[in-house]
């Protein structure tokens, strides 16, 4: 009996709206940089790499769009979903080089404060909100339908408060003159920015490791298998993530006498659709007349090996 395994979705939605979004924070990304050095605002700069970590989280939700377009191939059997992470990974180092040297600059400035263009912070920072609220409107359609959406409209949320925090400091600067609220916002954002960036990057080295993915609990997993009627034992179980939001399962199953393996197969599917959104997995049922499961020869006794996935 043969199988349509084609897993590309009928329709992408919100796509559009991401590459709106994405040009507008990567165009302000870089007037903000130019502005931080004009105005020698070290608060601005770390601002951009704030407004770096949600041009990243944009470039992660479009890649994961576009690479669910693009199916297997004979070289690339599973796609092109880890270069997701492999990006995530490249950008999570560079936001905390940046982190780094913010912080590192800061100390310099506590010691020997500088002068401040304040209006020069203003005007980038004021154009710097104005922009996060376009992407805001962009992305508030989709972010309660698809995750990648959501994660990104809630970086450029974040942002959009780091924008004003800047606002405020520049209009302290302007009215009092107290430039020392310059780095102490810087190290505010620079504290904002780099546990995110942490949490960006153990993620990412998670799927490249094949870990188990984030909210998934393997002896949960092991349970609820082993929990399920005519399930005599599961061993070899393995579950990893092809991407940030699609994980994956094997699992050797021992079907107890008299069961059904095709069924038990389907039942199994279904639980792991249902309790644990595990909708790629690799089932091989095996009868329990192997005796001593860690030398099975790995098929039941029809000899099946099934591949499912949940729609």
């Amino acid at each position: 009996m043969s199988h349509d395994h084609n897993h590309l979705p009928a329709e992408i939605r919100h796509e559009k709206p991401l590459w709106w979004a994405l040009a507008l924070t990567a165009s302000y990304l870089v007037v903000e940089v130019v502005g931080a050095f004009w105005s020698n605002s070290l608060a601005l700069l770390s601002d951009a790499a704030h407004m770096a970590t949600d041009t990243v989280a944009l470039v992660i939700a479009l890649t994961a769009v576009r690479l669910a377009r693009r199916p297997p191939d004979a070289r690339r059997s599973y796609g092109y979903a880890r270069l997701e992470a492999l990006g995530a990974c490249v950008n999570g180092l560079l936001l905390f080089a940046v982190g780094l040297y913010i912080l590192w600059e800061a100390a310099e400035r506590f010691r020997a404060p500088q002068p401040v263009v304040a209006s020069g912070m203003l005007w980038v920072a004021g154009f710097g909100l104005l922009v996060n609220l376009i992407a805001m409107r962009l992305l508030s359609a989709g972010s309660g339908e698809s995750l990648n959406v959501k994660g990104a409209y809630l970086e450029v949320w974040s942002d959009m408060l780091g924008s004003l925090a800047v606002i405020v400091a520049a209009l302290v600067i302007r009215v009092t003159g107290w430039t020392l609220v310059d780095p102490i916002l810087a190290v505010l954002i620079g504290l904002w920015v780099l546990p995110r960036t942490w949490v960006l990057l153990r993620e990412a080295v998670n799927v490249l490791l094949e870990g188990v993915p984030k909210g998934i609990v393997l002896a949960e997993v092991d349970a609820a298998m082993r929990g399920q009627p005519g399930v005599a034992d599961v061993h070899d179980l393995h579950v990893w993530a092809l991407a940030s939001n699609r994980p994956a399962l094997t699992a050797h199953v021992v079907a107890a006498a008299g069961e059904d393996a095709d069924a038990l197969r389907r039942q199994l599917a279904g639980l792991l659709h249902e309790r644990f959104a595990i909708d790629h997995a690799t089932l091989q049922v095996e009868g329990d007349h192997c005796g001593d499961v860690g030398h099975c020869s790995g098929h039941d006794h029809h000899g099946h090996h099934h591949h499912d996935h949940g729609h």
